[in-house]
């Protein structure tokens, strides 16, 4: 039967084991348990810094819960393996660095033309390469969105604390359930072994989704079509009775592959595109401080974002009139409200732990007469307030 965390007997379990109060404990920890509450009973993965504390978390607790934790041989295998078990109906996840980040894309790929729900948490560290391995980074911002190859859409959430991993590590197993698509967590190396307060809640305050299955045998002879019209057809999972074909090559609704009709492709992959953009309520999320008459604007995104917010409360002191943009959902990016704020903005401010990612995004959305500047860096230490302060100061 598919597993589920909300189910009685799972929902007694994880009330006598996580009591709700407020714990001290690793971002990396956050995740784990963020993942479990969610109902997540299945994790394959690799150990690669600086991720490998979610893998000791979810092999240590998965057990407790009648949950499967394996240890793959690489990270290729680990995602394979996500992807077969979700198809018999677990929540899956896995995480990793940037290193195992690139050997996952082609599978990732293959996720995302199945449509088969899963989460891979990208705890990012400095590269190109090995890089800094035990440093934290923000540069995998575009391996996300285009990582693997042809036309495909995907979601990607980026926490901005240990408590926001907690919280988005569950929204974004609802999403992937919701759209049957794999969602990518950009989390960072620093957030990652920041030991925080973090407050665990009742499990009854956390919103559950599940994936939709097949209402009859009609609906299940068609895996990839889409009877409801939202463009999420439900799943089938093997070991149901079902007849089920999966491929990553192009197929039909039926699952049976078709690589030679230009129609079969062109209508399977618009489909696939069009449940991520016709369904922006299911995942889009931002925050905002101070925007409403901000002069300077702020974009920032995960670790980066609380310096941020820090240098633009302490603009504000000195009467600067400048405010904050946190995309919480990254990839879709929120073009719309992006739009909207850099219309009213003098200046934009992009900060980040790279050279110069998301910044390229917020290009797409500014007028010519905005001035659009990037506050970068690199070597695996994080942007501090006076830093980006300094920022603000120079443009106001």
């Amino acid at each position: 039967m598919i597993i589920r965390g909300n189910e009685p007997d799972q929902i007694r379990l994880i009330k006598r084991l996580y009591k709700p109060g407020n714990y001290f404990m690793q971002g990396n920890e956050a995740v784990a348990y963020g993942a479990l509450f969610a109902g997540c009973r299945f994790y394959a993965g690799y150990p690669i810094t600086p991720s490998s504390e979610i893998a000791e978390t979810m092999a240590r607790e998965l057990p407790k819960l009648g949950g499967y934790y394996l240890q793959m041989e690489d990270e290729i295998g680990s995602i394979a393996a996500m992807v077969g078990a979700s198809w018999t109906g677990f929540k899956v996840m896995t995480a990793t660095a940037g290193p195992g980040f690139s050997l996952m894309q082609e599978n990732l790929g293959y996720a995302v033309m199945t449509e088969t729900p899963l989460v891979l948490v990208d705890v990012q560290r400095s590269g190109p390469s090995t890089g800094q391995a035990t440093k934290g980074a923000q540069g995998d911002f575009f391996q996300a969105r285009w990582g693997t190859h042809g036309d495909h859409p995907i979601v990607a959430v980026s926490p901005t604390s240990g408590q926001d991993a907690f919280w988005e590590t569950i929204r974004a197993f609802n999403i992937a359930e919701k759209l049957r698509t794999p969602v990518v967590v950009l989390f960072d190396g620093v957030l990652a072994h920041t030991r925080e307060q973090i407050k665990i809640p009742d499990v009854s305050e956390v919103e559950i989704t599940y994936r939709k299955l097949p209402e009859n045998e009609e609906e299940a002879k068609l895996p990839f079509g889409d009877p409801h019209g939202d463009g999420v057809p439900p799943m089938p999972l093997f070991g149901h009775g079902y007849f089920t074909h999966v491929t990553g090559s192009t197929h039909k609704e039926t699952g049976l592959r078709d690589v030679y009709t230009p129609e079969v492709h062109d209508k399977l992959v618009r489909r696939i595109h069009h449940k991520i953009e016709k369904n922006r309520e299911v995942y889009e999320k931002y925050e905002e401080h101070f925007t409403d008459d901000a002069e300077i604007l702020v974009v920032s995104w995960g670790v980066t974002a609380r310096p941020a917010l820090g240098a633009v409360l302490r603009a504000k002191e000195e009467g600067i009139k400048a405010g904050l943009f946190v995309p919480k959902t990254v990839h879709p990016f929120p073009a719309e409200r992006m739009r909207e704020l850099a219309k009213k903005a003098r200046t934009i401010l992009v900060a980040e732990m790279n050279l110069g990612q998301m910044i390229i995004e917020v290009e797409r959305y500014v007028n010519d007469d905005v001035l659009l500047k990037g506050v970068n860096k690199i070597g695996g230490v994080p942007l501090t307030v006076e830093e980006i302060l300094r920022e603000i100061r120079g443009v106001a």
